[in-house]
């Protein structure tokens, strides 16, 4: 079984931005709604958002250093089960078999995430 990672740190304050311009087609072109509804219900998007994308980041480069080609950011969601821990689903045909297992963290300015990327990739080619 191979395992990969993949990690990332980005700015809040880039996300503040594009919710204060209302920059409505870099959200919709990168997160899905459920990912919108959740990070919008809270009294601070930017800092969820921002911890969202520094998770798709971070599994991007899992699956670069899994050897698998990139996906589109809304194609990779980020959701929280009822405990409030973030899991993964790559919605692309033939990563269905691949475990991703995430940790997003943010303090006042920046967000990290770290993905651990581990499983069989089924190739249908």
């Amino acid at each position: 079984m191979q395992i990969s990672v993949g990690t990332d740190i980005v700015n809040i304050h880039r996300f503040t931005t594009i919710v204060k311009n209302e920059e409505y087609s870099f959200l919709q072109k990168n997160y899905s709604g459920d990912e919108l509804d959740y990070c919008f219900s809270k009294e601070d998007a930017s800092s969820h958002l921002a911890g969202r994308f520094a998770g798709k980041e971070a599994v991007m480069k899992a699956l670069y250093a899994y050897g698998l080609k990139p996906v589109p950011y809304k194609k990779i969601e980020i959701l929280n089960d009822r405990n409030g821990v973030p899991h993964i689903w790559i919605k692309v045909k033939g990563y269905e078999k691949l475990k991703t297992e995430i940790s997003l963290s943010h303090c006042e300015d920046k967000a990290i995430a770290f993905a651990i990327m581990y499983g069989d990739y089924e190739n249908d080619e």
